[in-house]
């Protein structure tokens, strides 16, 4: 299925709906094909703990610092 950018814009929720249902959707401007639209597939799955043991957090983290304190709230 071919159809315009207006007629798709009027008809997006529509051709949505198609495309989820395996309907292969084409949008074209002045009938020249621009886009197809196809469901979205995810590439991989995300991946937890790349990095550890490779980054160290020092134990001072989360201590205040008073110059950035400062920078905030003022010098008191």
């Amino acid at each position: 299925m071919i159809v315009n950018i207006s007629e798709a814009k009027t008809n997006l929720s529509k051709l949505i709906d198609k495309v989820y249902h395996g309907q292969k959707v084409i949008i074209a401007k002045n009938n020249l094909p621009i886009v197809e639209m196809v469901v979205y597939k995810p590439e991989g799955t995300r991946k937890f703990g790349l990095l550890e043991g490779k980054l160290k957090v020092p134990d001072d983290f989360n201590d205040s610092d008073l110059e950035i304190e400062q920078m905030f709230y003022g010098k008191e």
